[in-house]
């Protein structure tokens, strides 16, 4: 299936790690141009290099997320060289602890850090998104649906990422721009399996959360989630809006008495 991205200009936050990384992957296999927005230069520039090696389109830009001159910066900078922005992923975020002991001055900045970065993002392109007809792809968290324990921040910040998406679906409608969110649960990648290894007994650990899985007892794959956003940004999904889809092996809305063998 053609999904004609061939060329389209997608920024991805945090697209040089994990979820981000697969993301960034799966477009580049699709032939879009992928412009990873990243604060840490060096790692970000080798990313782009070696998927430029391996025959893909790409650029780095440094942004800090959390400085709005930064960002609207990189966009424009985005715009200089490639002439468009098509598609903006919303992926960079950190599930940082900040909970109600935490006190308010964190809170505030656990909002910077995970949800207001995507809203500054959004602002200083939209104009590009109204020209290309562009979509937004949120990647949200299990953890709005669910909560987890510990992550007041995060957990009222992917709540409100859902909430943006279907906002944003509603407001940009008529301008061609669709909006959707996609929802990873529990997924391999380098950070998760660092906390693993952590852990007093990794390997009960890892079996009693693929056991809590229901669909094959393992964990989300980073390309499951990545192939996942590729569809929904592509010309396969031209009449899906506003929604927030689970890739997550059922593991956020089946009863708990299935979620163990």
């Amino acid at each position: 299936m053609d999904l004609n991205l061939s060329d389209k200009v997608v920024i991805v936050t945090g697209g040089n790690k994990g979820i981000g990384e697969g993301i960034s992957r799966s477009f580049a296999a699709e032939g879009a141009i992928v412009v990873v927005f990243g604060r840490h230069s060096e790692e970000g520039e080798a990313f782009v290099s070696k998927l430029k090696s391996e025959g893909g389109k790409a650029a780095f830009r440094f942004a800090e997320m959390t400085d709005e001159a930064n960002v609207k910066e990189a966009v424009a900078e985005t715009l200089e060289e490639f002439g468009r922005i098509d598609i903006v992923v919303n992926n960079a975020g950190v599930n940082d602890g900040v909970d109600l002991s935490s006190g308010v001055s964190a809170f505030r900045e656990s909002l910077e850090k995970n949800l207001t970065q995507c809203y500054s993002l959004v602002h200083y392109c939209l104009d590009a998104l109204k020209a290309s007809q562009g979509n937004i792809v949120n990647i949200g968290s299990k953890v709005a649906e669910t909560g987890q324990g510990g992550t007041s921040g995060y957990a009222a910040s992917k709540g409100g990422m859902n909430g943006l998406t279907r906002e944003w679906a509603l407001d940009l409608a008529p301008f061609g721009i669709r909006s959707n969110c996609v929802i990873p649960a529990e997924v391999m990648t380098p950070l998760y399996e660092r906390w693993i290894q952590r852990q007093p007994n990794s390997e009960a650990e890892l079996k009693a959360i693929c056991d809590s899985i229901p669909l094959e007892r393992r964990m989300t794959t980073s390309k499951e989630i990545a192939d996942t956003v590729v569809f929904v940004a592509s010309s396969a999904s031209t009449h899906t809006t506003g929604q927030i889809l689970y890739v997550d092996g059922g593991y956020t809305h089946f009863d708990r008495r299935c979620t163990h063998p």
